[in-house]
């Protein structure tokens, strides 16, 4: 019995000294319970968001000469405002204009990269602090600058951010009080913004949406689309980057009685048209042709649809529903008038096919498996394959039949980008892996580590310079050849 009594004192005294332990390390460290991907929880050391914004604003601080910050404008715009900034960027060219690129598409055609890395490292040309969030980059060339813009979480603000390109350089911010706060998913704005014509759409993960000069970071309009759609933000954050199309600005805020889909005239703000009652998911509007008929494509939380670009008239619709409402992924047109789709959550994938007859459409179901599970990353295509991460492996499938070819490397919940007949995978925990797109088998050419920490945000490009971040770090790679 006193043997039993010392063991179970012994154990007592453990419990208590890891109790003790664990609270100064929450207290005093950050340590912190953290979900990665399929839910799963791990331990890691968590910088406050206050304190991590004050490391920022130090870092930038000490950039010369100091980075200015954008004044709000009021919500009705100046005319003369608008003409200012269309003037100053007419000399303005996009690169990697949207999410995932310009077509949304997650192929990056701009110019040839280098494929032929080394396996140990490849340096950053710089790196730096960021604020938090899983929002990406857009870059275009704004006069004489290759600038890179993104949404930050710090502190309590949430701020759209210029950089320099070449130098990491913060040029201007615009800020606003919301700090979105969810323990699954984490906390931060999540839509990348868009890139137009001298233009950048800025979009909140609690609804505030802005439209700024590029080159000054003016706020130009701004409004709340939930708060116009009287809609209830979703559990995991207002997600989907704005949608340049013609004259409007297509958003997702997810109202009912006719306010799911948003369009606003992208000059002034004023609201253009509110159409369907969805409940909205987490994938961005596409500007896609479909069997020779421009229209908007949109993945709800129930249905995948095709839309009318001047009104939002409903062309076709393909239902479309997972567990928890999670639609994520960005479909992708394959050919003519074909359209694959893929969810997580056991959903899989299917390609579908859409016949367009006197401006409406037919759907069939061309195949459907779930071999290929996106769950909050896209696929790409290239050379009749689809190339994309089945939950946290990557995988190639045959577009037209959906077989599988291959399934190779466990990279997490990244992202993954095509260029130069490869594929950059940015996986969850930070690492930056080159994999060649072939059919045949999974050929990794290179994996080493380049930020800290999970990373969900997708990268992007502009001239050949590859662009990463993630909640706390970001990074430029200059791949040029």
């Amino acid at each position: 019995m006193s043997k039993l009594m010392e063991v179970l004192r012994a154990v007592a005294m453990a419990a208590a000294v890891a109790g003790v332990t664990g609270a100064v390390l929450y207290q005093f460290f950050g340590l912190r319970v953290v979900v990665y991907g399929g839910g799963t929880p791990r331990l890691a050391f968590v910088t406050p968001a206050q304190a991590q914004a004050d490391a920022i604003e130090r870092h930038r601080g000490a950039q010369i000469p100091a980075a200015p910050t954008a004044a709000v404008a009021p919500v009705a715009p100046d005319l003369a405002t608008v003409e200012s900034a269309v003037a100053a960027a007419t000399t303005a060219t996009p690169d990697w204009s949207d999410f995932r690129g310009p077509a949304r598409d997650g192929h990056y055609t701009a110019r040839p990269i280098l494929t032929s890395w080394p396996n140990t490292s490849l340096s950053p040309v710089w790196k730096q602090p960021v604020g938090g969030g899983y929002a990406s980059f857009v870059t275009a060339k704004v006069n004489t600058l290759d600038l890179a813009f993104t949404v930050e979480q710090r502190g309590s603000q949430e701020v759209v951010a210029a950089y320099n390109v070449a130098t990491g350089r913060e040029q201007w911010t615009s800020k606003w009080s919301d700090e979105f706060k969810e323990f699954m998913g984490g906390d931060g704005p999540r839509a990348t913004p868009t890139y137009f014509d001298g233009f950048v759409y800025a979009q909140g993960a609690e609804g505030e949406l802005r439209a700024l000069d590029a080159v000054t970071g003016r706020t130009v309009w701004r409004t709340n689309m939930l708060t116009d759609a009287g809609a209830t933000n979703v559990q995991w954050g207002m997600s989907a980057s704005p949608l340049i199309v013609d004259n409007a600005v297509v958003v997702l805020p997810g109202g009912s009685r006719n306010h799911s889909v948003a369009a606003y005239d992208h000059r002034t703000g004023k609201p253009a048209w509110f159409v369907l009652s969805d409940r909205q998911a987490y994938s961005s509007p596409m500007l896609v042709t479909i069997d020779g008929v421009r229209q908007i494509l949109v993945l709800s939380a129930s249905r995948l649809m095709g839309l009318a670009p001047g009104d939002g008239a409903l062309l076709w619709e393909f239902p479309w529903v997972t567990m928890y409402d999670v639609n994520a992924g960005q479909p992708i047109v394959i050919g003519r008038n074909r359209v694959f789709v893929s969810s997580g959550y056991d959903k899989g994938a299917a390609v579908i096919e859409v016949t367009m007859t006197a401006g409406r459409g037919t759907v069939r179901e061309v195949w459907k498996n779930n071999r290929m599970k996106n769950q909050f990353s896209s696929s790409v295509l290239f050379e009749g394959h689809i190339y994309g991460l089945d939950e946290s492996i990557l995988a190639c499938l045959d577009a037209q039949t959906g077989d599988v070819k291959w399934k190779g490397g466990r990279y997490g919940y990244g992202q993954i980008a095509l260029a130069s007949g490869h594929i950059i995978v940015l996986t969850e925990d930070g690492d930056m892996a080159l994999v060649r797109a072939t059919p045949e088998k999974h050929v990794e050419l290179a994996r080493f580590p380049v930020l800290d920490g999970k990373t969900w945000n997708h990268p992007a490009f502009s001239d050949g310079r590859l662009l990463v971040r993630n909640l706390k770090e970001m990074a430029m790679f200059d791949l040029r050849k």
